[in-house]
């Protein structure tokens, strides 16, 4: 995720408060130490995201090679969701949700039986999935790679800033269908406290970190929670930015907490808007509008808040003439500097455990499940959606490998999209109404 992972850090606190000796390696930044791999009892690898889960099916087999008898143990979002294939690859602990007590349960366990034991016929009393409600103590983030080394802020004219990463609450109070976060949460949040978090920021702070990145999956899901916490952090560190994520739904609901984001530090706020078409929206169970994603819109440009929204532009519904009017609604509401290239060639992931699974017109166009890709494989009913998808990844791709700018590389999709409708693509210049410079950015967007 470009972020130093707070799903290693805060494990890793709990284990040695328990006096357990912890080598922390973020693979997305540092190397396999084998020594280390070789010497140890335990090895537990956290699984956040898709892309992290299936490069750890690559790793697996290589730490099991390195260490024959330690105990393995996948934790994270999507440890759970893909439980019965970690188990083919020798996976014998299985963590999700709350893992912190899990991971100190299973280490003691393991270390009453013998050291480096796969505790075979030994009950394994970690729940797959824990919700408790865990008292937090702040992460410890040595042996990570340095803040240096992750994403930056970029800013007007340029400037660089250092990008810290923490967690202010786990979970979410909503069920989006397509969300990986509903199998394992089913509409429950946890909070850490306050005091935690300003401790972890405080020493990010020393570390060199500028902004921090709240990776809530949304911040407002207890907005008390979140205002409290940004007032006290700005007014320990009153030039410190930061950035959220929040829902559409919520932005309106508690658009009248917005300016205290805009005055305590926020340089922009994401939000998973996924599509501008209703009936894709319906299907996905979001919670809003189009209407309401153009309503936001239009109250961050009074507020001189900068949104940033994120999408899944080819889902089984979307057609050229949809993906077209998608490109119609950023251009027409100079959106196109703040979406994320990437964000134009997301192509929606239908994991196990999906409640998209439970719309049976999904369940009959999806194929077998792929353990290799971990989903379930879709195809476009039109062909050309499913090539012009193909089609938009590659340009992004080289596009950003050429470090060209943001309207280039739209105007490149534009085009590219227009001949595969078989349609004119005129790129007249449209009224900026917030320009580049006032746009800032994470230079290493998230997105799976």
């Amino acid at each position: 995720m470009g972020r130093q992972p707070f799903g290693l850090a805060s494990p890793a606190a709990w284990l040695r408060n328990r006096g357990h000796q912890v080598t922390s390696l973020d693979l997305s930044r540092q190397a396999i130490d084998e020594p280390v791999v070789r010497g140890a009892a335990l090895i537990a690898v956290y699984l956040p995201m898709h892309t992290a889960t299936r490069l750890a099916v690559q790793l697996i087999p290589i730490l099991r090679k390195v260490n024959p008898s330690a105990h393995l143990c996948c934790y994270g979002l999507y440890a759970p969701m893909n439980e019965e294939y970690l188990r083919t690859l020798s996976v014998s602990t299985i963590l999700g949700g709350e893992f912190e007590e899990g991971l100190v349960h299973l280490a003691e366990r393991l270390g009453q039986n013998g050291s480096g034991s796969n505790c075979s016929g030994v009950p394994r009393p970690e729940p797959l999935i824990s919700l408790a409600r865990q008292k937090f103590i702040p992460p410890d983030r040595q042996g990570l790679a340095s803040l240096a080394k992750y994403a930056h802020v970029i800013l007007p004219a340029g400037e660089h800033r250092v990008a810290g990463y923490t967690e202010a609450s786990r979970g979410c109070k909503h069920l989006c269908r397509h969300c990986p976060i509903v199998p394992v949460y089913k509409g429950v949040f946890r909070i850490v406290e306050r005091e935690v978090l300003l401790e972890d920021i405080r020493q990010q702070v020393v570390a060199g970190a500028q902004h921090i990145t709240f990776g809530d999956p949304d911040f407002f899901n207890g907005v008390g929670h979140a205002r409290g916490l940004v007032e006290a952090l700005h007014h320990e560190f009153p030039r410190l930015t930061y950035d959220v994520t929040i829902k559409i739904e919520h932005l309106l609901r508690h658009k009248n907490h917005l300016a205290t984001l805009r005055d305590t530090g926020c340089l922009f706020v994401t939000s998973a808007v996924e599509s501008v078409d209703d009936e894709v929206l319906r299907h996905l169970d979001k919670g809003h509008t189009r209407a309401d994603f153009l309503e936001v819109n239009r109250i961050f440009r009074e507020l001189r808040l900068v949104l940033q929204p994120t999408f899944v532009p080819f889902t089984p519904w979307t057609t050229l003439e949809s993906y077209l009017d998608l490109l119609r609604v950023l251009r027409e509401n100079d959106l196109v500097e703040n979406v994320a290239p990437i964000q134009l060639a997301i192509r929606l992931l239908i994991p196990a455990g999906s409640r998209l699974l439970e719309l049976e017109e999904v369940r009959r166009m999806v194929a077998p499940f792929d353990p290799s890709a971990l989903v379930y494989p879709w195809q476009s009913p039109d062909p050309r959606v499913d090539e012009l998808c193909k089609e938009v990844e590659e340009i992004v791709a080289t596009s950003e490998k050429r470090k060209l700018p943001r309207r280039a590389i739209f105007e490149r999709i534009w085009k590219a999209v227009h001949q595969a409708a078989g349609e004119e693509a005129e790129f007249a210049a449209q009224p900026v109404l917030v320009s580049r410079a006032e746009v800032p950015y994470l230079n290493e967007p998230w997105y799976c």
